[in-house]
């Protein structure tokens, strides 16, 4: 259902191995990669998109406070920094029951849910890595509610 999604959707995908799709779409602010990854014995799907954000060693610890402001904020998902490679990535990980389908309005529910997160906390980590802000800072300047657009 997925990779119906993303080629609906006219974003480029292709299955990497057995039960993994990864796939590519643009948004306001970054390219994402996004990939799902079927795990069969747990019934588990895992939906990640990372944004093009790399954290360097000497922010981390600020990224990490703001991590923790954000996914205080996040009903689904999460975001987490991956100190191996220095990347941010949005996590979410979705029960399927036994027959391992998901249904296309599932696909494309999970993979909105991720986009739009990515979207409204991507202004977060670049206050916090090139904008000089702390964490909350970052936070309260991205999350101001806007009416209309100019």
């Amino acid at each position: 259902m997925f990779e119906q999604y993303f080629e609906a959707r006219g974003w480029p995908c292709e299955r990497v191995a057995e039960g993994e799709l990864l796939g590519s779409a643009g948004g306001s602010w970054s390219q994402y990669e996004l990939r799902v990854v079927w795990r069969p014995d747990d019934n588990v799907l895992q939906f990640l998109a990372f944004p093009d954000v790399k954290v360097a060693a000497e922010k981390r610890a600020a990224v990490y406070e703001a991590l923790g402001l954000i996914n205080e904020q996040m009903w689904l998902g999460h975001f987490e920094l991956w100190s191996g490679a220095g990347i941010i990535a949005f996590r979410h990980a979705h029960l399927v029951d036994p027959g391992g389908q998901v249904t296309l309005q599932e696909a494309e529910t999970i993979a909105e849910a991720a986009l739009e997160e990515c979207e409204r906390f991507y202004p977060v980590f670049q206050f916090v890595l090139w904008g000089g802000k702390s964490p909350t800072e970052a936070i309260s300047a991205a999350l101001i509610d806007t009416h209309g657009e100019a």
